[in-house]
């Protein structure tokens, strides 16, 4: 699994040689921008090629299951330039993101997921955007792999496709041509990812500089919200969340928690993990991350006072599991969000 495109090309030097053939669906229910962006980034480069005198390397369609596509209630209308039986060979197939009842939007596109798997076992990658990991998981091609999507649909994710390992915290994810990216806007770090491998350092550079993208974004992680994992059907568990969400400024064992529930603590341990997909003491840390986020949000109180406010007391450990979850340190993030620059702490 790749980090973002990062400093130095993580791609041996090539020469731009062959043409690429790339599909860009047009599913029912498909966000509209991430069908577009593709096109329209693919579209540049192939201007910025013109541009230093070198032949367009990306031929770029719009593939449907109908020459008409009506998407956000009818309020846009895309028209395909190809059928999905009117595709031989493709090198690269690109899922948008999508929109509405996701369960009922996969149905609605459901003959896309065998044109996929067959143009991938014969030789195309496949990527897919935001949420259009679903319509990927669909085809059976990440069970046994490693995928991102956005972070807020992640237990829906989780609960649908429970063989597929989802990294929800992940900018970019590639295993065996398969890609995916996080959400909404992460989606054009994907593409820059996809240029660099396709030309060369120097274009994905350029494309990053055009489309005022950061180049190195590898997490999602500080824009997670956690809100917990409430969608499931043990009792217990969840009353044991909401007494975890109620206390916040506590010091939790798991060995309390087991008694104040009446279970015994390895069992109560397992039941934990498989109702919420998180330990108990993952669970009481997120939380209590997610508290001192909103109050370090606010600029109001320093990061000792949040410390000691969500029940922290040691400054280093506080530090580490903040780091972990956000992917950066209370500082940087209080200055993320607040505009000011403060020291390191």
């Amino acid at each position: 699994m790749p980090e973002s495109v990062g400093t130095a090309s993580k791609f041996p030097a090539k020469a731009i040689t062959s043409m690429k053939h790339i599909s860009i669906l047009v599913p029912n229910e498909a966000v509209l921008a991430s069908v577009f962006d593709p096109s329209y980034m693919f579209s540049a480069v192939n201007q910025f090629l013109l541009e230093g005198d070198k032949e367009h390397l990306f031929d770029v369609h719009l593939v449907g299951l109908t020459k008409e596509v009506r998407l956000n209630k009818g309020s846009f209308v895309i028209n395909t330039n190809k059928l999905i039986g009117e595709v031989d060979k493709t090198d690269l197939i690109i899922i948008p993101a999508l929109s509405g009842d996701l369960k009922s939007t996969l149905e609605m596109n459901k003959d896309f997921f065998p044109w996929i798997v067959k143009h991938y076992e014969k030789g195309a990658e496949v990527a897919s955007l935001c949420i259009g990991a679903f319509m990927l998981a669909s085809t059976g091609l990440l069970n046994g792999k490693k995928c991102s999507t956005h972070w807020i649909y992640a237990d829906e994710f989780r609960s649908m496709f429970p063989e597929v390992t989802l990294v929800d915290d992940k900018i970019i994810t590639e295993e065996h041509a398969l890609y995916s990216s996080g959400g909404a806007s992460s989606y054009w770090n994907l593409l820059l990812y996809l240029i660099e491998k396709y030309t060369d350092r120097s274009m994905a550079i350029r494309a990053s500089k055009y489309f005022a993208i950061e180049i190195d974004r590898k997490s999602q992680s500080p824009f997670i919200m956690f809100n917990g994992q409430k969608k499931h059907e043990d009792e217990p568990i969840r009353q044991a969340q909401n007494f975890i969400e109620s206390n916040v400024t506590e010091k939790i064992s798991v060995e309390e928690l087991a008694k104040r529930f009446a279970i015994g603590r390895r069992h109560f341990e397992r039941r934990f993990k498989k109702a919420t997909h998180n330990t108990p003491v993952e669970y009481i840390q997120r939380v209590k991350i997610e508290s001192a986020k909103k109050q370090l949000e606010s600029g109001q109180k320093n990061v000792s006072e949040v410390m000691y406010d969500v029940g922290y007391s040691d400054t280093k450990a506080f530090r580490s599991i903040f780091k972990k979850i956000t992917g950066i340190s209370p500082v940087e993030y209080r200055n993320k969000y607040t505009g000011r620059v403060t020291a390191r702490a």
